[in-house]
């Protein structure tokens, strides 16, 4: 049984679910296919390995070479464990994994935050900044980084300018709000990690 499966974030759009209007965020997992069976005889655990096709290839006749150099034809390739073994797949099937998903559904949905590169504590971390009268010369800089002068050190773990965002991040219990097995869509209420175009893992919850 497959209870996890892969996508790309289109981006977010609204939807009317029983007179209310409801912000959703659209997945796609059209261009992933089945590149390996992992066997308990022969890898010692059930598993799926499967590869989101590059851009250039979509739509194109399944070769075999394909899963000879995956590296060239695909551009991310990953595995998805099975709790039982599902009839149907092979090398080279869509790997969309749709029908494991019903609308009502709970899901998690893990992936990378938007980066924003280096920020400094008013934008990384809400600092207040200095006083806007005349003269004060501390605008948005941090201010004293230890409490006293015999302290010698900066306390482990002190917010500082730095690297905001690009973090690996999960939004749990999201509701699937539609399937849409002809596109090989699928909608989640409420919005996710990452940016429109990033690869977001979904598992049920």
């Amino acid at each position: 049984m497959i209870t996890s499966l892969w996508g790309k974030k289109i981006g977010m759009t609204q939807l009317f679910v029983n007179d209310k209007l409801v912000p959703v965020t659209v997945i796609d997992v059209s261009s992933w296919l089945v590149t390996q069976l992992k066997t308990e005889a022969q890898d010692g655990y059930q598993a799926v390995q499967i590869g989101c096709l590059r851009d250039r290839y979509v739509g194109q006749p399944v070769s075999a070479d394909w899963f000879k150099k995956l590296k060239q034809y695909f551009l991310h390739v990953r595995e998805v464990k099975l709790t039982e073994p599902v009839e149907g797949l092979q090398v080279g099937s869509s790997a969309a994994f749709l029908n494991a998903l019903q609308v009502g559904d709970k899901v998690d949905v893990a992936g990378n935050t938007k980066g924003s590169g280096f920020a400094g504590v008013v934008k990384r971390w809400g600092f207040s900044g200095g006083r806007s009268s005349h003269g004060s010369k501390l605008g948005r800089k941090p201010g004293s980084g230890s409490s006293y002068r015999s302290q010698g050190r900066i306390i482990k773990g002190k917010r500082f300018p730095g690297h905001m965002g690009n973090k690996r991040r999960m939004m749990k219990s999201l509701e699937v709000v539609k399937v849409q097995d002809n596109d090989n869509l699928l909608i989640i209420k409420g919005s996710v990690p990452g940016k429109s175009g990033s690869l977001l893992f979904i598992r049920k919850a």
